[in-house]
């Protein structure tokens, strides 16, 4: 019973320290992954704890369990409606790009590292997959709000390249160690099973689950036990029968994300802070199991590759990968920057080790050497490279706050928060008055909070700025109710610099426009509506923050429906002389 309580203390006391680290994250511009990796190298047999830990399988285990649970998160965090603009090119990615990079990556590998071509493609192929861990947790942490293109081909990415790069280390591992029966046709099926068992078993559990969770009725706390079992369920499964878990279970979260519930809401907030957990949990075990004076022994090596990996291999591979899709150069300078490694190649480099392939530890130091690299260089610097290569979007104008209330199985309303500003257009009116600015809407305010406490409102009430004030209202018109709390009246809103200082109705002719401004389009765009002539100048779906340039004027998608319709339309106007 000691050893057993003595497990539970270091298990906690890691965990602890690891949470308490995030804390500083920020602060030190470092990915909180790469803390997490710190805390167990320095509890490990180099650091000050001297833990002895080199049970690969277990970390295998460990590793593997981790991965399924934050890439159900991942899948229930991914709207369908950025599949697209992201499902073709992110699928390229995940077959072409892992094979491209790996191919390009393993050259080198062998002559650098001065060992067996296989050996090298193997290595290649460890560390050729982007990692949905670190993509989904950088991301969306990083404090930048990239443009939906960008943002869906990494994040589909991420969800959906595993598949590939396990085939290329099995295909590798059996060409190593049983070259006889590693075949063409072998390899062919293995992809197949894995890409067509993984998309088929994680979409019909994913419909099981979903179907559960609307027709169930249980105890709150239990919804997030049953998406979490369920998607265990339909991981194993998979794995079982030669498919892909991971891709499984990543689509199993995206179809129940995707149909929302009265417990949808519940299970996010749950599901997120055991997606942390499992991100803490793993790396720290991944951390206790490197050795870091092994990590120097190859040290030039595992940089030179991480250097070839971030600057040539990778960037090449989306390069090619991504040219019939016309992505701005700005576009595929950070999807290529942002091909983050972490815990997936780290589970890969495992698999040798166990397996019993010569020199697999060397492997595993320099595969492990090239994460580190690759976090602390690429994802430290994942908000700056946005901003540099302009593809991040300003932050819309959107509620504070937002709950659903479900009054039945199917119906919800929403309740929406917004913070009065001073000089916005909300202070000094009532809170009623907002709902004449929207007529054919359903608007009704609810609750006004002021100073902390619910205010009870009179018919001469009045909001003033630090008001908070909940409405009753559609989903469809909250950010432009937005508008209303957040804009400074008389001066331009603070994303006018982008989007134009003047928004466009995209169903009025392009025509009109050119008139209007004395622009110079062609007579057969003039017959174009304005959205259908940025759609045609662009040549591929709209998303939020593209641009089309005419004279000198510029023209940028500002709002778009869930269908992918554009919806509105800034137009900015050249400086004055």
């Amino acid at each position: 019973m000691t050893g057993i309580n003595a497990l539970f203390l270091l298990t906690g006391l890691l965990l602890f320290i690891s949470v308490l680290a995030s804390t500083i994250s920020a602060r030190l511009g470092l990915p909180l992954l790469l803390l997490f990796l710190g805390v167990g190298m320095l509890a490990g047999e180099d650091g000050p704890g001297g833990i002895v830990f080199e049970d690969f399988f277990i970390a295998s285990l460990i590793g593997q369990a981790a991965l399924s649970v934050i890439l159900l998160d991942g899948g229930l965090r991914t709207r369908v409606s950025s599949f697209r603009v992201g499902l073709k090119p992110a699928a390229v990615l995940a077959t072409w790009g892992v094979v491209g990079t790996a191919g390009l990556l393993g050259v080198f590998a062998t002559w650098i590292l001065d060992v067996d071509w296989r050996l090298g493609m193997l290595l290649a192929a460890i560390v050729g997959s982007t990692d949905a861990a670190a993509v989904f947790a950088l991301l969306r942490n990083s404090g930048v709000r990239l443009n939906e293109r960008v943002q869906a081909t990494l994040e589909i990415e991420s969800g959906a390249n595993d598949p590939m790069a396990i085939l290329l280390v099995t295909a590798l591992v059996g060409m190593l160690l049983e070259p006889a029966s590693a075949t063409l046709g072998g390899f062919v099926w293995m992809l197949v099973s894995q890409l067509g068992l993984g998309a088929l078993l994680g979409l019909a559990g994913g419909w099981v689950l979903s179907r559960l969770m609307v027709k169930l009725t249980l105890p709150e706390g239990l919804y997030a036990l049953l998406i979490l079992s369920g998607g265990t369920l339909v991981f194993a499964a998979t794995n079982l029968l030669n498919g892909s878990g991971f891709l499984a279970v990543y689509l199993a979260g995206v179809v129940v994300g995707n149909r929302r519930s009265h417990a949808t809401e519940h299970v996010l907030r749950v599901m997120d802070g055991l997606a942390w957990l499992a991100q803490a949990g793993m790396f720290v075990v991944l951390g206790l199991l490197v050795t870091p004076s092994h990590l120097f022994e190859h040290g030039f090596e595992a940089l030179a590759m991480a250097v070839f990996l971030m600057l040539v291999a990778r960037p090449l591979a989306v390069l090619i990968g991504l040219a019939p899709f016309r992505y701005k150069r700005n576009e595929l300078a950070y999807v290529s920057w942002v091909g983050l490694r972490g815990a997936v190649p780290v589970v890969l480099a495992i698999v040798p080790v166990v397996m019993g392939v010569p020199d697999s530890q060397l492997l595993f130091n320099v595969a492990f050497a090239v994460v580190l690299l690759s976090l602390l260089v690429q994802g430290a610097t994942v908000p700056v490279a946005a901003r540099l290569l302009k593809v991040e979007v300003p932050p819309s104008d959107e509620p504070r706050d937002k709950r659903e209330v479900w009054v039945s199985d199917e119906a919800a309303v929403d309740l929406l928060e917004y913070r009065v500003v001073a000089g916005s257009r909300a202070e000094g009116r009532h809170p009623d008055d907002v709902a004449e600015d929207f007529p054919g809407f359903d608007v009704r305010c609810v609750a006004l909070v002021r100073e902390g406490s619910l205010h009870r409102l009179t018919v001469d009430s009045r909001m003033v700025p630090g008001d908070s004030v909940w409405f009753v209202a559609p989903d469809e018109i909250a950010d432009q109710i937005a508008r209303i709390y957040g804009g400074t009246r008389g001066e331009l809103s603070a994303n006018a610099s982008f989007f134009g200082e003047f928004v466009v109705d995209p169903g009025c002719l392009a025509g009109d426009l050119a008139d209007a401004y004395g622009l110079s389009i062609a007579e057969r765009e003039r017959r174009l509506s304005v959205g259908d002539l940025l759609l045609a100048r662009l040549g591929r779906a709209a998303v939020v923050g593209d641009r089309v340039s005419i004279d000198t004027f510029v023209l940028t998608v500002r709002e778009m429906s869930a269908r992918g319709v554009i919806t509105a339309v800034g137009l900015k106007c050249p400086p004055r002389a």
